[in-house]
């Protein structure tokens, strides 16, 4: 029976503030063997590219109410990632099967749970691709403005975080359904990136305003229909006196608050009431049963160049604790992908 090394990337404890690289540590394990055990209802999965995701951080603390278990440290992080399979106890997946979903942040990983796995059908594109625009933040994208926001031709859309994973998407989607769009970034190079790859109408340096209100009605004059909302904290102080009458915002993630020991609190909540606004929350991984009807309408606009997606890919398990971390500075252009190997 043939046996490998498993290099795996291990929380060391509990984070506080910032998590830094050196909050992970990159080890080999024991020789494991390439065959389940006798039995099994698993599968072992050869990981080829992990996603680096904001929501991990919040796995990184012992917090208690989140919708996603905590790490362990002494364990490999998990998250979601593309991989191949090596072996298989499960009905529904043979060796050889490409997969992507829940998956350890390591060479090797046997998932005792296969149905949390997806089975990947279109290899016609980039398999990287279903750690982002074919994965979670493409169907967070899809859900949280379609869905939720229920966008109409000629509305007025404002997405922060606008360059990332989800941000890049929703812009497009708006844009191919006839809204005005405008985006934020963090740096002078992803505003170019908004306005020159991904089709938006306008998009600002967040950091170079002094007063994000002023910043939204010199963009907005006539108010924001719909907010796609990946930051709170000030923005969405200053979102809410800008929204218009039956406005929507979609409340995908606050990445601003993630790295706090104690959020801050948001002012203008009355705005909410006054102009009548809809807020809402979710969680993608309750709307997966979607992922047909995304699918169906996404890979067409990909394969006829009608969407784009932007990919920020680090080779090797080595640089994965890097790549994390970067998301909370803004480091990444894109969405951020770790190459663990490649077939």
């Amino acid at each position: 029976m043939e046996e490998v090394k498993n290099q795996q990337v291990i929380l060391k404890d509990y984070v506080n503030g910032f998590p830094k690289e050196s909050d992970m540590l990159l080890k080999t394990s024991t020789i494991i063997p390439l065959k389940l055990p006798q039995g099994s209802n698993g599968v072992l999965l050869k990981n080829l590219y992990l996603s680096c995701d904001p929501y991990m951080r919040a796995r990184m603390s012992k917090t208690q109410g989140s919708y996603f278990e905590p790490f362990t440290p002494g364990l490999p992080i998990t998250g979601l990632g593309v991989a191949k399979v090596v072996d298989s106890g499960h009905s529904n997946f043979k060796k050889g099967d490409l997969v992507w979903g829940g998956t350890g942040w390591e060479e090797y990983t046997i998932i005792t749970t296969p149905q949390t796995l997806f089975k990947i059908q279109d290899t016609d594109v980039p398999l990287s691709y279903y750690t982002g625009i074919l994965g979670m933040p493409g169907m967070t994208a899809y859900y949280g403005f379609y869905e939720i926001c229920a966008p109409k031709k000629g509305e007025y859309v404002f997405v922060s975080s606008a360059s990332g994973a989800v941000g890049q998407l929703v812009g497009q989607f708006a844009k191919l359904t006839g809204c005005y769009v405008v985006g934020t970034a963090g740096t002078n190079e992803k505003v170019e990136l908004l306005k020159n790859k991904f089709g938006y109408d306008e998009a600002f340096n967040y950091k170079e305003e002094q007063d994000l209100d002023a910043a939204l009605k010199r963009y907005f004059p006539e108010g924001i229909d719909i907010y796609f909302e990946n930051v709170g904290g000030k923005m969405l102080e200053a979102v809410l006196l800008n929204m218009r009458v039956n406005g929507r915002i979609s409340a995908c993630g606050m990445i601003s608050q993630y790295n706090l020991n104690q959020e801050e609190g948001v002012r203008n909540l009355s705005s909410i009431i006054m102009k009548r606004l809809l807020v809402k929350g979710f969680i993608v991984s309750d709307h997966f049963n979607l992922l047909p009807k995304y699918m169906e309408m996404v890979i067409p606009l990909i394969k006829e160049g009608k969407i784009c997606y932007i990919e920020d890919i680090v080779e090797g398990l080595e640089s994965a604790p890097a790549a994390l971390v970067g998301l909370f500075s803004g480091k990444n252009v894109g969405k951020q992908v770790v190459v663990v190997a490649r077939e």
